[in-house]
């Protein structure tokens, strides 16, 4: 749910939320900076990873139109909320809190394992 002040173009709105949260969702569980004694291993969008469009999470935009507020951007919303939606779903399920990024099955299991 977004509360966007007064809505001019919802389907705008949604698109900006959902590819916000899919951007999200990769930056949570997949993309990382590797480096070696020297250098970024990941030189382009060939080797670094980012989430693949049939890894993406179904996604329900609601919006709140409230005319008698000002226009307000909604380009960064989906970032916080979506990464803390993520870790708070993994503590809810498995009691555990993974506090680095990106949340990968080696560090769940790690700290399954502890």
């Amino acid at each position: 749910v977004i509360d966007a002040g007064e809505i001019v173009n919802p389907d705008g709105i949604k698109n900006q939320i959902e590819g916000g949260i899919i951007q999200a969702t990769s930056c949570s569980l997949i993309e990382e900076v590797k480096f070696d004694e020297e250098i970024i291993l990941a030189k382009d969008w060939e080797t670094y990873p980012i989430i693949k469009f049939n890894q993406t999470p179904k996604i329900t935009v609601d919006i709140i139109d409230r005319p008698e507020e000002p226009f307000l951007g909604v380009g960064e919303a989906a970032h916080g909320p979506t990464a803390a939606a993520i870790s708070n779903a993994l503590y809810y399920a498995l009691n555990i809190r993974i506090k680095q990024l990106p949340i990968t099955r080696d560090r769940i299991i790690s700290s399954v394992n502890g």
